[in-house]
């Protein structure tokens, strides 16, 4: 046995076989750990260069650059659209949004509903209704102005209920 083991032993009390064979099993684990973590550098080199292919530090970054400008302008974009919704939906309250139609004959001598009453109201119930009378000596025609889903002039009975047609639309 060398000195060194022997003064070991009697400094430990520990057989040195056992100190050995302690030190052999550090040495594999270490070594165990040094195949994983060459195994994970070289993922991440396998990696790096699979990114870095055809590239070098100056083109890289002119595509950071280029991906931030387009995100910049993308949020242009997103901007500019949200200002033409709110204008649509601004516009979308005075468009003609409900309708109300009843054919009917005006005169008993006449058949085929060839007269109607057409409501068309915007989403606060404003808008305009158009009476076509048509008869044997022609068409015509009357618009009544609405306000509110009521008229100023009295309506006829086929009148009242296009208007009710058309407000009952949602």
């Amino acid at each position: 046995m060398s000195p060194i083991l022997e003064y070991v032993y009697q400094v430990t009390g520990i057989d040195t076989a056992y100190i050995l064979a302690g030190m052999l099993l550090l040495l594999l684990i270490l070594l165990i750990l040094i195949v994983v973590a060459l195994c994970k550098l070289k993922n991440l080199r396998r990696k790096l260069d699979r990114y870095m292919r055809g590239k070098d530090a100056e083109s890289l970054e002119d595509t950071i650059l280029s991906c931030i400008e387009k995100a910049d302008k993308v949020d242009q974009m997103n901007q500019i659209l949200r200002e033409d919704i709110i204008g649509l939906r601004k516009n979308q309250k005075i468009t003609f949004q409900k309708m109300g139609m009843v054919k009917y004959n005006a005169f008993r001598e006449m058949s085929g509903d060839l007269s109607y009453a057409l409501a068309l109201l915007d989403q606060e119930n404003n808008g305009f209704l158009i009476n076509s009378v048509y008869g044997n000596e022609g068409g015509y025609s009357y618009i009544k102005e609405i306000k509110n889903g009521e008229s100023e002039l009295l309506l006829s009975e086929d009148e009242q209920k296009a208007l009710e047609k058309a407000k009952s639309q949602a």
